[in-house]
């Protein structure tokens, strides 16, 4: 059974308490977009606990309840005794007042969206620079009326006498508003007042400071052993691998299955650029044969996911069993390197016990009897975050910049059979969407652009003054923070007219390009 190292945090951790809030992530992500260090902890947590990963602040976040509703989440006081500094938001900053004898109710006046914040104490340790009014963003039925008793109040609203207070003796804060969205205009202004000024702490982890980091844990946990990585081609596995690469050198071996799926360019771009800038040990198979054979006469989504993700898994399996025969005795292959980022452990409960291998980006996940311990260097991390440390190690901008990709790869962007003529008319008209939005600029302004191919569908057209009978291909520009929702990208028409003609006059059989302007609900963004 796999395995996951125990965790040390960085010295300088900020500790951000869910309540149930939409907006925890984005806390998280806010403060370490000010260089500080930040991991999400459950507000069910004990005290003892949250106190004795040494805290240098504590950050409440919003959530859906009343602090008076039955079973609403409350907070032990002896985390506002602790002489840790802690900034309430929203809900935290309601449960904040209550829990020290300030005064909470439920007014019937509701604030929802963009409200105007008056500051009422310039000089405070939050606002002090912002101005007086100022355009924030609420989301709160209840409302604070009496600040706890030593506690100043720093602004209003409208509809709401304390929508922030603070103790600075205490180094307590609260603010009714959400600073982590950008609609709070100073908002970003507003949590480093509190990072830098309320806690003391200065802006010291950066991506130089996460690789120096994750090297030395590396170090520390594989030994002299060596370890495999499943490289899909994705910035996930590609900074993992050359974080742990930088670390112990040779002692990795990465493998890369070619199975035939890929977009153009992508095998020969691992191949050549990422074994360029790393050094990296690599282990090409090339199963695209294996894969398409496998594939013939299916047309059904879910099933095709299963044959790719079965297939996948028996060539690891024996490309990690020739690297196992191979290795000296004394130097065992003893660890799987993934790509797993933070926001994976928090969606799986923080991480806590014993871990599977997860079903990964790479296609379908790996078997979970493999008897290896894991190294997750990116589980701390974001993805921009993730880029960023791409970056740092010298990383191409192809892979590093890399639009998400399904394991699957093109075996699910073609609606009906995989064969291989049909995975090369797909292959150019992808290449050509994604050399035509590059060169407008737009590859880094939408989450990923995927192009479909109905296989299965056939449309009249006129090309060379005779009539065809052709494939139509999807064009599926989508824009997203986390692909859980999205919406369709307004691509300037001049662009989707350069990529309608590329694709018409270059691609044989294809004589019609359509767009997808369906949002996610109801869509997804994968067609299949």
């Amino acid at each position: 059974m796999a395995s996951n190292p125990s965790e040390s945090s960085p010295p300088d951790t900020v500790l951000v308490v869910d309540f149930g809030a939409q907006y925890a992530q984005l806390i998280a992500r806010r403060v370490r977009e000010a260089r500080v260090y930040s991991e999400i902890v459950p507000s069910t947590m004990p005290a003892a606990e949250m106190l004795a990963k040494n805290p240098k602040a504590i950050i409440l976040s919003g959530g859906p309840s009343s602090v008076y509703a039955e079973g609403a989440p409350s907070l032990d006081r002896a985390v506002f005794e602790a002489g840790v500094p802690v900034l309430g938001i929203c809900y935290g900053f309601q449960l904040m007042a209550t829990t020290l004898g300030g005064k909470v109710d439920n007014t019937g006046g509701r604030e929802y969206g963009r409200t105007q914040l008056t500051v009422s104490k310039p000089s405070s340790a939050l606002f002090e620079g912002t101005p007086d009014e100022q355009q924030v963003w609420m989301s709160h039925g209840d409302a604070c009326s009496a600040a706890p008793e030593g506690f100043a109040v720093t602004a209003s609203t409208d509809l709401v006498p304390v929508a922030a207070f603070e103790n600075e003796e205490r180094k307590l804060y609260g603010i009714q508003h959400h600073p982590e969205v950008m609609h709070s205009t100073y908002g970003q202004q507003v949590l480093e007042h509190f990072l830098y000024r309320g806690a003391g702490l200065s802006p010291s982890w950066t991506t130089a400071s996460i690789v120096d980091e994750q090297v030395a844990a590396i170090r520390a946990q594989v030994g002299s052993k060596r370890a495999i990585c499943g490289l899909s081609g994705g910035v996930d596995s590609a900074v993992a691998a050359a974080l742990v690469q930088r670390a112990i050198g040779d002692q990795l071996t990465c493998v890369y299955v070619d199975h035939g799926l890929m977009r153009k360019g992508e095998t020969e771009q691992v191949e050549k650029d990422f074994v360029a800038a790393t050094g990296v040990q690599l282990k090409v198979v090339d199963a695209a044969d294996r894969f398409i054979d496998a594939l013939a006469g299916v047309s059904d989504p879910e099933q095709k996911r299963k044959i790719i993700g079965r297939e996948f898994i028996r060539v690891f399996e024996q490309a990690q069993a020739q690297i196992v025969a191979e290795a000296p005795s004394d130097e065992p292959v003893a660890f799987l390197v993934q790509g797993t980022l933070y926001p994976d452990v928090v969606e799986s409960g923080g991480g806590t016990g014993a871990a599977n291998i997860k079903s990964h980006h790479n296609v379908g996940g790996l078997p979970e009897d493999l008897e290896f311990e894991l190294v997750e260097p990116l589980r701390k991390l974001f993805k921009d975050e993730v880029r960023m440390v791409g970056q740092e190690l010298g990383l191409p901008d192809e892979i590093v910049h890399r639009q998400p990709f399904p394991g699957p790869g093109l075996g699910i962007r073609i609606v009906g059979e995989v064969t291989r003529e049909r995975l090369d008319l797909l292959r150019e008209a992808d290449a050509i969407a994604r050399e035509e939005l590059t060169a407008a600029g737009l590859d880094r302004d939408i989450w990923q652009c995927p192009v479909v191919l109905l296989a299965d569908v056939r449309s009249v057209g006129v090309q060379g003054d005779a009539r065809t009978y052709g494939h139509p291909v999807v064009l599926r520009p989508v824009s997203s923070e986390d692909a859980m929702t999205a919406d369709w990208s307004r691509l300037p028409y001049d662009v989707l007219a350069r990529i309608s003609t590329r694709i018409t006059n270059e691609v044989a059989e294809v004589n019609r390009v359509t767009l997808d302007v369906t949002s996610k609900p109801p869509g997804t963004i994968e067609w299949e």
